[in-house]
């Protein structure tokens, strides 16, 4: 055995004494909110289609066509080979969309943060970053060099003091947050937030990848980027700012600069369920209906996006009532860490608008049977 297979499995090994080694289930997603897996046909509940558009025959029809018309993939990054033209359509719709002047679309929302942020700060600069902000701000916040300061979750006092404490010595500042978190399904206080940036002289991210489509009322910040992959059931991320900014963009964040482009049939994909998403206002109110039906009838706090955690706590009671709950035709995944704090295992329940009433239901009464019969 070579050194670098006895790592990987002393690694795995390890892993699997903590119930924290993921593995790969085949899964074919289908229409109203369903999956097939191992044979059988389960109800989803850990899809990010909030709007169940990847399988609307609309979406489908124009990332075929694109893809008829323009081939299977960009060819290069868009700097050498050019921008198709679903891909300028649908950064002209985004920033419509918006409120603001400019988009630019990135290979996936990971990459998106883990560019645009290097891109606008450095060694002499200064981020604050919500303590529950995803991976990849994270990520975007450590290669960029600045010091990153973490303030409580969704704690503006927090923030303020944190701001008064570091902002001076820096040339400039960032604050990091999410729209909605995506494990948690809370929402960011960003009326609060904005206004600590402004006194401040920061600039704001938001992570809108959870939000668009579904929960956008309210306050919008400078930089406002997402993804194309969950409400809107395609694939790829963006980044929607002011013209100098996306073109700062364009010349500075090197996971667009050195990313090959997204290919034709996901750009108009994207592009086609945005189209839905504003000329069917009806479709985003479901999901949070859907939601708070599914807390009301567990007895858990009313939810405020699509997404509702339910709280087990250790990794391997979390995967015991997740199989549970799968046995019973319902797909609901275990959340553990690290993608959440150690202790704090979880199902994710996420819903969509292509679920019925009685899928939801039917959840629900699943999910308080195994509870109360001491599941996990």
């Amino acid at each position: 055995m070579s050194s670098l297979d006895a790592f990987a499995r002393a690694h795995l090994a390890r892993l699997d004494e903590d119930s924290l080694r993921r593995r790969l289930a085949p899964t074919a997603r289908g229409a109203c909110a369903t999956a097939q897996r191992a044979g059988r046909e389960l109800i989803s509940f850990s899809c990010n289609d909030y709007l169940g558009l990847a399988n609307d025959p609309r979406v489908v029809a124009a990332a075929q066509e694109a893809a008829g018309r323009y081939g299977a993939g960009a060819g290069a990054s868009r700097l050498v080979t050019g921008s198709h033209p679903p891909l300028h359509a649908l950064e002209e719709r985004l920033a419509a969309h918006k409120g603001v002047e400019a988009a630019l679309v990135f290979g996936s929302g990971y990459l998106a943060n883990l560019g645009i942020v290097p891109a606008l700060a450095g060694p002499r600069d200064l981020i604050l970053i919500d303590a529950l902000a995803h991976s990849c701000l994270w990520a975007g916040a450590r290669v960029s060099g600045a010091e990153v300061v973490r303030f409580r979750h969704n704690d503006v006092e927090d923030l303020r003091r944190l701001a008064d404490d570091h902002r001076a010595r820096h040339r400039h500042a960032l604050i990091l947050t999410e729209r909605v978190f995506s494990m948690d399904g809370d929402r960011a206080p960003l009326d609060a937030i904005l206004a600590i940036a402004e006194a401040y002289d920061a600039w704001t991210l938001v992570d809108d990848a959870h939000g668009l489509g579904v929960v956008e009322a309210g306050a919008r910040a400078p930089l406002e980027m997402g993804t194309l992959s969950k409400t809107l059931g395609s694939y790829g991320g963006y980044l929607c700012a002011s013209r100098a900014v996306i073109d700062l963009m364009v010349s500075r964040a090197r996971s667009f600069v050195y990313t090959t482009g997204l290919p034709p049939a996901s750009a108009a994909a994207a592009l086609a369920a945005l189209a839905i998403v504003e000329d069917e206002p009806e479709r985003a109110v479901r999901p949070l209906t859907l939601a708070r039906r599914f807390t009301a009838r567990l007895g858990l706090p009313e939810a405020e996006s699509p997404i509702v955690p339910v709280l087990v706590g250790e990794a391997e009671a979390a995967l015991a009532l997740s199989a549970a709950l799968e046995a019973r035709g319902f797909l609901v995944v275990a959340i553990r860490p690290p993608t959440v704090p150690a202790g704090t295992a979880r199902l994710r329940v996420a819903f969509s608008a292509a679920h019925g009433e009685d899928q939801v239901d039917g959840l629900a009464e699943a999910l308080g049977t195994l509870l109360r019969q001491g599941c996990p």
